[in-house]
């Protein structure tokens, strides 16, 4: 979805306050930019306030607001307190969406201990405690919609990423359990799992011509490398009145790969 879409539109979420962790960059920001294009006033979660490469310029041409809030979200403390700047400058928590993360490569027998605290913080540790903090005003209101950006290193093993394989495996279940808990408050939390995607994140692995020649043919259905719009897209659905029934869903976005 790349178009400005209209209030009467199911895909539609104007005037919705949408805090997306990690937006300065890659996936954040197509979905940082997606959700304002939807009309959504958009909070950007970022670690360093000031460079985010022209991104808060972007948003505010399409018409919304927008905050960018330091938020490291192995910081705890910090990211409770960017949660809470956001309601106070927006008066509402609308959308939460959990993409900060990332993982470290190396054979299961190599990991060490900070490296696996280390993912599990980034990437699991942060998403159980922000959507816990962003439900607070999301009860409060009766309403709210929580997606979490996991990976389908979470569905299927990708060997020499064992620590990152279980993290967001761990978010999927998340995903479900919060689903659960928080529908009698009307949150709805759903997730997407993306295969590999075209991003500065990726960018130097898949320079590699026989890895990239490798994906593409793992990618069993499409045979190609995915861009952030297909995930972006998917997480303004989740996110938007189009999606008011679905929750506790794991989308993976992967091409085929997971069907093999």
């Amino acid at each position: 979805m790349s178009t400005l879409q209209t209030a009467s539109s199911p895909f539609a979420v104007t005037g919705q306050t949408a805090l997306i962790t990690g937006a300065s960059r890659g996936l954040g920001r197509a979905i940082a930019l997606e959700l304002a294009r939807a009309g959504a006033n958009i909070a950007l979660g970022v670690r360093d306030p000031g460079r985010e490469d022209g991104l808060v310029e972007e948003i505010a041409a399409l018409g919304v607001e927008v905050l960018p809030v330091e938020m490291d979200v192995t910081d705890l403390v910090q990211s409770r307190a960017a949660i809470d700047a956001v309601v106070s400058r927006f008066g509402s928590l609308d959308i939460l969406v959990n993409n900060a993360g990332g993982g470290v490569e190396g054979p299961a027998s190599e990991v060490t201990e900070d490296d696996f605290d280390a993912v599990w913080a980034l990437n699991t540790k942060s998403t159980f405690f922000l959507s816990q903090h962003a439900a607070r005003y999301m009860k409060s209101q009766g309403s709210g919609a929580i997606v979490n950006v996991s990976s389908q290193a979470g569905l299927i093993v990708l060997p020499g990423e064992s620590s990152y394989c279980i993290a967001k495996a761990a978010v999927n279940h998340l995903t479900r359990c919060l689903a659960v808990e928080w529908g009698d408050a009307g949150i709805r939390v759903n997730a997407v799992a993306p295969t590999f995607i075209e991003t500065d994140g990726t960018s130097e692995a898949l320079a590699d011509a026989s890895f990239r020649a490798d994906t593409i043919e793992r990618i069993a259905a499409l045979h190609r490398i995915g861009v952030p719009t297909e995930v972006s897209g998917a997480v303004l659905f989740l996110a938007s009145p189009a999606a008011s029934l679905i929750t506790g869903h794991v989308l993976a976005i992967d091409g085929g790969w997971t069907l093999r």
